[in-house]
């Protein structure tokens, strides 16, 4: 387990601590708090502009919070730079894939980028779970959505991360992918990785999720436990706030 001066640095247990990121007078997140243990997947539940991107890009490091602290293991985030993106997955709205480059050259960078050993082994491997193989020497620019998606997924796993965290990863894939990466996301919980997604999949995720949170103008809303199927309960949980604010506001 990797140690700095001030303390342990694991994937055993992340902590979110009151984290609030505001834009000048906009809000993104306020005062979120959460905690995350590895073998968990946890869902970030929320229409557009609740935050879950946000939060998303704080815990990958890429934005830094205007108050609140997330913690791995015992230590600030802001301490471990880029000791912690070389063990965390990300995948974004972009996809983070150069459309000039082929298929297989683009896992080949980031590959290599990521130190990984006998990178042309685990390029392979990465095509032939995308079912990209026969595409490998293609360039990305010309493939599909859902070729993209598929591919960028392979991407954010490709250095067998600890944390993996992913903004829509089912946007664009078709009804075989979408099983193929449900079934890829227990084998991560299983093999004890933290996974924390966001994403307005509800139906595919019900029955998927540890734990879900729900996120409202950047606020974390409670969800109910009890109440029917993962999307019967987003609903009543996001009516509930919805109804606590025009009571509070009368």
């Amino acid at each position: 387990m990797p140690t700095t001066s001030s303390g342990v640095f694991d994937f055993e247990r992340l902590t979110v601590a009151g984290v609030s990121r505001h834009y000048g007078r906009q809000r993104a997140l306020s005062r979120v708090s959460l905690n995350i243990r590895g073998g968990e997947i946890i869902g970030l539940l929320g229409p557009n502009g609740a935050g879950k991107s946000t939060l998303l890009g704080v815990l990958a490091t890429l934005i830094a919070p205007s108050r609140g602290r997330v913690l791995y293991g015992e230590l600030p985030a802001r301490e471990l730079g880029a000791a912690l993106r070389r063990r965390l997955g990300y995948l974004s709205h972009e996809l983070q894939l150069y459309p000039e480059l082929t298929a297989g050259e683009n896992l080949e960078f980031f590959a290599r980028l990521y130190g990984v050993a006998q990178p042309a082994d685990r390029v392979a491997a990465a095509l032939a779970r995308a079912r990209l193989t026969e595409r490998g020497g293609d360039r990305v620019g010309g493939f599909s959505r859902g070729m993209r998606q598929r591919l960028a997924l392979e991407r954010a796993l490709l250095h067998e991360p600890r944390l993996v965290l992913l903004d829509e990863p089912f946007t664009g894939l078709d009804e075989r992918s979408v099983g193929d990466f449900v079934a890829r996301l227990r084998g991560l919980r299983a093999a004890g990785r933290m996974v924390l997604l966001a994403t307005h999949d509800l139906d595919i995720v019900d029955g998927l999720l540890d734990r879900a949170v729900v996120l409202r103008a950047g606020r974390t809303v409670p969800l109910g436990e009890d109440g029917g199927s993962l999307r019967e309960r987003y609903r009543a949980a996001v009516a509930d706030e919805r109804a606590g604010r025009t009571t509070s506001g009368a």
